[in-house]
């Protein structure tokens, strides 16, 4: 189980995004929608959005939905305007939280924030209190029956990732966000499947968190990625498979 993003684990194993295909795919289109807005339509010149998009496939994502979305992003469409937010702070047991928020009412997101932090034990700080803890980097996942470490890293290294390591039964494949899509395309043409994969926020070092903390912890977590206003969610927070469950 990958100590290093947790949260993401927790969300495989507990199927809760899978099981929510509405709140994915709206989660996506905000994603789009503001990529586009932000640095264009066209995800060849587009990193973050060409990003969003395959992420939007491999959710089986109709074309029709993220193509009006990039419309909607650039204006050729008339659609919400979405502005992005980040908030930070503790959960029970003293892990790090990282949630960016993507809302068209900020003050909304800000109140329903505060209070679920509030309600799950946890404590909403200052701005730039947990930040500093998290690196931007790609992160792939690979379950060590699909393939061997050294036929993984050599081709993962060949393409520019940056390490590779094993974590109880997968490997995690890290790259700096700009090496990602041509790591993850090396590790596709390769035949080689991948259980999780995207550019997100990892925590420079993990604080262990156990018992009924890492319970309220997982509680935490899971209320905040059911918010609509949030879009993700990171910590810090190493918590054992026995407080994870299963659905």
């Amino acid at each position: 189980m990958s100590g290093h993003n947790k949260w993401s684990t927790i969300k495989h194993k507990k199927g809760a995004a899978d099981a929510k295909r509405g709140k994915v795919f709206s989660k996506l289109i905000k994603e789009i929608t503001i990529a586009a807005r932000m640095g264009g339509g066209d995800p060849d010149a587009n990193p973050r959005l060409r990003t969003a998009i395959n992420a939007a496939k491999a959710e089986n994502m109709p074309k029709d939905n993220w193509e009006r979305a990039i419309k909607k992003g650039t204006g050729e469409l008339e659609g919400v305007n979405y502005e992005e937010f980040q908030y930070e702070g503790y959960g029970p047991g003293g892990g790090a939280v990282l949630v960016e928020s993507l809302t068209d009412n900020k003050n909304r997101a800000a109140a329903e924030i505060r209070h679920i932090f509030s309600k799950c034990g946890g404590s909403l700080g200052e701005a730039g209190c947990v930040a500093w803890m998290f690196d931007k980097k790609g992160y792939i996942v690979v379950n060590q029956s699909v393939t061997d470490e050294d036929t993984l890293m050599e081709v993962a290294l060949e393409a520019g990732a940056e390490d590779v390591r094993e974590a109880g039964d997968v490997f995690e494949v890290i790259t700096q966000p700009d090496d990602y899509d041509a790591v993850k395309e090396a590790i596709d043409a390769a035949g080689i499947e991948t259980e999780d994969a995207s550019v997100t926020k990892l925590p420079q070092n993990t604080v262990e968190v156990t018992g009924k903390e890492a319970e309220q912890m997982v509680r935490l977590l899971q209320t905040l990625d059911d918010c609509d206003d949030v879009q993700n969610v990171y910590t810090s927070a190493d918590i054992p498979d026995d407080a994870i469950g299963e659905d």
